[in-house]
């Protein structure tokens, strides 16, 4: 007799659903989701809203590695051959909805379901790309274009193809530490992309495409132009 045929396995389906060993839960902003030096015992994915992964050093001093947002994985180091502990903290930016998946039941679920583990593939490949491009940012661009990038990344404006978009409330400080200057230094650039016409902001930002060129293309208008005088931008989230 003919064994009947295993059901296909649908990775957005798994993803998007509560079962064995995975469980929905909710977050509100700056709500944490694990904190550096927890037990690295399970794995999140992002349904909605974004998240910001932060470390701290032995001094003290925080520092923002990475923003991610629905669609990512967060907490992946907990799939390293052995358990141990977070190496940093994961905060939600916005209301955010994540499944949290138990390690032992994503590691059956990669083993025995080609399709997820390429879907997590993908994601650790452009993770990995995502880290050597922010090296390249960092050790050769300037900071005002450094800052441009994060916007851009931030705002999806190359993948959705949208004219403009918005980001969640981010504080300087935050944007800062990302691009490794000031807050003062990251006001002056928001207030110049402001008067340039690439920004809005009025509780969000909102981020147009022209930003994008200048990434790209690295050059910014009026660059021989006097600098405008930093205004109307304070240390509080956007």
């Amino acid at each position: 007799m003919k064994e009947p045929e295993k059901p296909s396995f649908d990775a957005a389906a798994y993803l998007a659903s509560t079962g064995p060993g995975r469980k929905l839960v909710q977050f509100a902003p700056k709500q944490i989701l694990y904190a550096q030096g927890d037990a690295a015992d399970s794995v999140f994915y992002i349904q909605k809203g974004s998240v910001r992964v932060t470390v701290v050093s032995s001094a003290g001093k925080e520092a923002t590695i990475t923003l991610l947002a629905a669609g990512d994985f967060v907490g992946e180091e907990s799939l390293a051959a052995a358990e141990g502990q977070r190496m940093a903290s994961a905060t939600a930016l916005t209301v955010c909805c994540a499944l949290k998946i138990r390690r032992d039941e994503m590691i059956r679920a990669m083993h025995e379901e080609h399709e997820l583990s390429d879907l997590f593939l993908k994601f650790l490949l452009a993770r990995s790309i995502r880290i050597q491009a922010d090296l390249v940012d960092q050790l050769f661009n300037s900071s005002e274009k450094r800052l441009a990038r994060i916007l851009v990344l931030m705002a999806s404006l190359g993948e959705s193809g949208a004219k403009e978009t918005t980001i969640p409330k981010i504080s300087q400080e935050t944007l800062a530490e990302m691009i490794g200057t000031t807050r003062s230094r990251v006001s002056f650039f928001m207030n110049r992309f402001r008067k340039l016409g690439f920004i809005e902001y009025n509780g969000q930002i909102r981020v147009h495409r022209s930003l994008l060129n200048v990434v790209l293309y690295d050059h910014f208008p009026g660059d021989d132009a006097a600098q405008p005088p930093m205004e109307g931008i304070s240390g509080e989230p956007f």
